[in-house]
């Protein structure tokens, strides 16, 4: 099994590199979606989310109500260090179980990470750190483009890793800098070197 975490910016063209790279037979895992499956009601996650942010960010069955812990957990930037450090171990456990899952099935899996910088520790469970990078300006006009305002891309983005901090943890960067006619061919020759018997035969 060889490993490849994929990060990079709000519209960056992470996702469309992630679909593309499904496509062509990676399994894919989606870090954001190993957060909500941490947190499914009556989880240990959420039992340690309530004691941090208060019984009430839970209704009657157990279930989080997302909506009032975003409003006290993302309120400040210690509050939002404080939801990290909480669920930061029971992504970690749960990455760790799917991989373990999957190594008997071989082949490349995508660890899909929205925010690189907060699990620097989970690196090593990587074989690969492939990032995506974009000129600010082009991602702007991309998320303004799908309808999303343009005060809310940037106070997004400051709370995002940099491109610069991104390439200088990355073991490959993807300049997504043209089309997505571009793109899909720099996916295809990372796909391409990747799958080879030869470059199979030295991580098998």
């Amino acid at each position: 099994m060889y490993t490849v975490f994929l990060a990079g910016g709000i519209a960056s063209g992470k996702s469309t590199v992630s679909r593309l790279l499904r496509e062509r037979g990676a399994f894919v895992i989606d870090l954001d979606e190993v957060s909500r499956e941490v947190t499914t009601p009556g989880s240990a996650a959420c039992h340690a989310l309530a004691q941090e942010f208060g019984t009430d960010i839970l209704d009657e069955q157990g279930a989080l109500r997302r909506d009032v812990l975003a409003a006290r957990a993302f309120v400040s930037a210690q509050s939002t260090a404080t939801l990290e450090k909480t669920m930061h171990p029971y992504i970690r456990a749960r990455l760790g179980q799917l991989l373990e899952e999957r190594r008997a099935a071989g082949g490349v899996v995508v660890v899909e990470i929205p925010l690189l910088d907060r699990v620097e520790d989970l690196l090593p469970m990587a074989n690969e750190v492939l990032c995506v990078t974009c000129p600010l300006a082009v991602r702007r006009l991309r998320a303004v483009g799908r309808g999303m305002e343009a005060s809310d891309f940037d106070a997004r983005v400051s709370r995002q890793a940099t491109d610069e901090y991104l390439v200088s943890h990355a073991t490959t960067v993807l300049s997504n800098d043209g089309d997505e006619r571009d793109l899909t061919q720099k996916v295809e020759a990372w796909w391409d070197e990747h799958t080879s018997r030869d470059w199979k035969d030295a991580w098998e």
